[in-house]
């Protein structure tokens, strides 16, 4: 079967957001007719994402997108008493990259169910903006791997911040970026 892209929005888009468990989400957008399919990760910092947007802003040049309190849903089953400024939705770009995030579910934090079955790779152009993002993800976070040239990267190292999310930080070799080219 064949699509025509030209006009995508005549076929238009479902959307279906399931959650995968351990404070993770996952949002999968698909066409009715072709396949198409972008999935997107949600991260859950039960109360604390209007924190974590502002560090990964300040720390690593992200940019937030869109916010949305609870007391701005406009669907007014999702209030619970207390959380009324606590983020609802939040969307942040890192790079060309976006994220989502969310307080949802912080009334309940999970208890000792972690996940850590993935990193972020944030890969950048110079040695120095790594050594930078590097340092400031570490404040308060723990070091996996400490940031240094090997055989395949300029730099490569991983950390997991404050918040446990884990990140790999990479400057490719100059013959990495031939290659691309």
């Amino acid at each position: 079967m064949s699509v025509r892209m030209a006009a995508p929005a005549i076929f238009g888009l479902i959307a279906m957001g399931c959650f995968l468990g351990f404070g993770r989400e996952v949002l999968i957008v698909t066409t009715r007719i072709g396949q198409f399919m972008n999935v997107q990760t949600t991260l859950n910092f039960y109360g604390r994402t209007e924190e974590e947007v502002n560090f990964y802003c300040r720390t690593i040049g992200a940019e937030t997108l869109f916010t949305m309190r609870f007391r701005e849903c406009p669907d007014p089953s999702q209030m619970r008493p207390g959380l009324e400024e606590k983020i609802f939705h939040a969307t942040f770009r890192i790079g060309s990259t976006e994220v989502m995030a969310s307080d949802c579910g912080c009334e309940r934090p999970p208890t000792e169910t972690t996940f850590a079955g993935f990193s972020f790779a944030l890969r950048v152009e110079t040695a120095e903006k790594a050594e930078r993002f590097f340092a400031a993800l570490s404040e308060g976070g723990q070091i996996q791997i400490p940031l240094l040239k090997t055989f395949f990267a300029e730099r490569y190292g991983i950390v997991m911040d404050r918040f446990g999310i884990s990140w790999k930080i990479m400057v490719e070799s100059s013959s990495q970026n031939r290659d691309r080219k």
